[in-house]
Formats: C-alpha cells, sequence, structure tokens
C-alpha cells in the first residue's frame, strides 16, 4: 500500500512530529470507538435491570451493532471516500459523543438501541479511512507500522477500555461510564481539530463508482474470503476463551479477567511484529501468524490443567491473533489499491461476518463435542485460511 505522492508532497519533514501527534491522535480515537463498542457487555446486567429487560433482550444491542457495521460499513465509506479526513473524523468523533450522550439518557430498549445504531454506522468508516489516511500519514514504506500504531488503540480498548470502563460503572453506573466516554470522545474531537493536518484526498477516493468497482475483481474478493476465515478461526476459539480458562483450566471466576487481560497485553507484541512485516510480504505474514495463532488454539485445550505451558500456548496465540488484525487490514487494502477506504471497510465488514460465523461454529462445536473440541476445529477453520493464502501467493 503506497500512498500518494501529493499527500506525501502535503507533508513537508518539517510537519513529521506533528504527522506522529496525529497519529497518536487516531489511535487514542480508536481506544474510544473500540471502548464504545464492546464496553456495554459488561454493562448488560445493570442496564437490564434499570431498564427491566431481560439479559436476552438486553444482548440484542450487541448483534444490532455488529450487523450495523458489517451491513452499512462498504456503502457508507463509498460515499464519503472524497470528504477530506479531518473533518470527517472529527464528525465522526462528534457522533460518537452525541450517541453516547443518548446512551446515557435512555429510558427504554429503543432509545439505547438508536444510540447503538447510530455510531455502528460511523465504526467502519472511521477504520476504512483512518488506515489509509495513517499510511498517508507516515509516507512511502512505513504504512504498516503507522496502521500498526493506530490499532494499538484497538488492542488498548480490549485489554483496559472494556475492564476500566466495567470498573467505572461500579462507582458511577453505567449512564455514568456513557458520559464519561461522551466527554472525552468530544476532547479527541477538537484535538483532531486542531492538530491534524488537511489531507488532500487520496486518488483512491474515486467516484463511488469505481470505488465499487474492486468488487467485481477475484482476486481482491479471494482476500475477502480469507479475511472471513481467519476471523471465523480467531472466533471459534476466542469467544470461548473465558469458559475454557474457568472450566478446563480450572482457574476462579474472579482471576478470568485477569488471564484475559495478559492474554490481551501479550498481544501488543503481535500488534508490533505485524506492523513491522506486513508492509514486505503480506500474505507470507498471514501464513506465520495464522500457524502461530492455531498452534496456540490446538495447545491451549490440551495444556490447560497445566497453567505454565497453558500460558506459553496462551502467548503464541496471542501475538498470532492481535497481529492478525494489522496484517488483514494491510493486505486487503493493498488488494484493493484503487479504492482503499472502501477495501478496508470491507476487510472490517468481512472481520465482523467471521466473528459472527466463530460464534456461532464454536457453539455448535461445544453442543454436539464439548469445550474441549473449539481448538480443533478452530485450527482446522486456520489451516484452511493458510491454504487460501498459499494458493494467493502462487497466483500472485
Amino acid at each position: 500500500m503506497q500512498p500518494s505522492s501529493t499527500a506525501s508532497a502535503a507533508l513537508a519533514p518539517a510537519d513529521t512530529s506533528r504527522s506522529g501527534l496525529s497519529i497518536l491522535i487516531m489511535a487514542v480515537a480508536a481506544f474510544i470507538i473500540v471502548t464504545t463498542e464492546f464496553l456495554i457487555v459488561g454493562l448488560l446486567p445493570a442496564l437490564s435491570r434499570e431498564l427491566n429487560i431481560s439479559i436476552a433482550l438486553a444482548g440484542q444491542v450487541v448483534t444490532l451493532f455488529a450487523f450495523t457495521v458489517m451491513l452499512f460499513g462498504p456503502v457508507l465509506t463509498a460515499k464519503l471516500a472524497h470528504v477530506e479526513r479531518k473533518k470527517l473524523f472529527t464528525l465522526i468523533l462528534l457522533v460518537f459523543a452525541a450517541s453516547n450522550v443518548l446512551a446515557a439518557v435512555s429510558t427504554n430498549i429503543w432509545v439505547l438501541a438508536l444510540a447503538r445504531f447510530i455510531p455502528a454506522l460511523a465504526l467502519p468508516v472511521f477504520w476504512g479511512t483512518s488506515s489509509e489516511t495513517a499510511g498517508q500519514l507516515a509516507g512511502p514504506g512505513q504504512a504498516g507500522k503507522a496502521i500498526g500504531r493506530v490499532y494499538l488503540g484497538i488492542t488498548a480498548a480490549l485489554v483496559f477500555g472494556v475492564p476500566l470502563g466495567t470498573l467505572a460503572a461500579d462507582s458511577v453506573g453505567w449512564r455514568g461510564s456513557f458520559w464519561i466516554l461522551a466527554g472525552i470522545s468530544l476532547l479527541i474531537a477538537a484535538l483532531m481539530h486542531l492538530v491534524m493536518p488537511t489531507l488532500p484526498v487520496s486518488p483512491s477516493a474515486h467516484p463511488e463508482q469505481k470505488q465499487t468497482a474492486i468488487l467485481r475483481q477475484p482476486r481482491f474478493l479471494a482476500h475477502l474470503l480469507l479475511s472471513i476465515l481467519t476471523f471465523t478461526a480467531l472466533f471459534t476459539a476466542y469467544t470461548y476463551l473465558a469458559d475454557v480458562l474457568e472450566r478446563l483450566a480450572g482457574i476462579p471466576a474472579s482471576q478470568v479477567g485477569w488471564w484475559l487481560m495478559g492474554f490481551g497485553a501479550i498481544g501488543m507484541v503481535g500488534n508490533h511484529l505485524a506492523g513491522t512485516l506486513v508492509d514486505r510480504k503480506p500474505l507470507v505474514a498471514m501464513v506465520v501468524f495464522l500457524v502461530l495463532a492455531g498452534a496456540g488454539m490446538l495447545a491451549a485445550v490440551p495444556l490447560a490443567p497445566h497453567h505454565i505451558w497453558l500460558t506459553v500456548a496462551l502467548m503464541a496465540w496471542g501475538i498470532g491473533y492481535t497481529a492478525l488484525f494489522v496484517v488483514c487490514q494491510v493486505r486487503v487494502m493493498q488488494a484493493g489499491a484503487h479504492a482503499q477506504a472502501l477495501a478496508a471497510t470491507m476487510n472490517i465488514s468481512a472481520a465482523n461476518a467471521g466473528i459472527g460465523l466463530g460464534a456461532i461454529i464454536g457453539g455448535i462445536g461445544i453442543g454436539h463435542f464439548g469445550i474441549a473440541s473449539i481448538g480443533v476445529i478452530a485450527t482446522l477453520i486456520a489451516a484452511l485460511a493458510v491454504i487460501v493464502a498459499l494458493l494467493l501467493m502462487r497466483r500472485q
């Protein structure tokens, strides 16, 4: 993925530090956006009691968010590809601020659902355009590292944002958590407006009909299939990792959260490695990290009773798991080089499809073969993804 020469020229060497600060602000924005997306998982019991609804009904707002991202992301990104990035990011953060305010004052499930639906429309637009913009800001040959830095916001939110938000909910209530997110969103929007340079729209931002032309390219569609398989494999096992830790490893329920936090923290190593490797050979990086994650998923179940070896398996799994987020994003953007924003958003949709499929397949596997089967099932899907990656390498 190469940023445009026009964009590169717009950022003189004197602006290098400003570009680095802009990428950092984008990473913080990513943290806020992902925390907004997943925080509600920890708040479901509290809001179900206050809104007087079942936990199952409350959980549907999570489903609503995921499917909104999957269905509307590509269309909206294509339509907004021509918008100057500084204005677009500032607007998205203001949308998240307003949506969090609406969630904080929700009096019933319908208002809460609306408060979740609106930011879900903006999330994939942010991911599609922020990945491309990070590459523009970083300059030639540095796009992978820049995207990796922005993706640190995802890892930080999964590791720290959700647990800290849940703890905050215990102190200030679930409404207070949304008020805090709204305030931070406003602050980051202001910083984005003040610090980020005005960037020329990338040449990839063609009119919508030219953007969507990549959807008729077999190679690009094969890359999307690879992302779907990858995230299906990852979330077939990860969705039920807490259950594995508690039931197979015998870890007390009160300590499972710390193990999950450690899993995410080690994933930051994968984030760094992915940013370093992906620019040169993205498909090779795919194979390496798929094999690493697959080995960790396969080994975690039989090693569960032996906590030291389980830790080693989880380290391999966590590094591969987090690295594949970055690798898939950069790989699909390179495959759709003439419409990078749309390509990145298509990858987000593919990831959401894989997440949903993984949860379903893992649940079916557990129902038929027990919890001990998910490592094998997930690794088989990862092996299928490796085959697709090798075929793409052969035809490159």
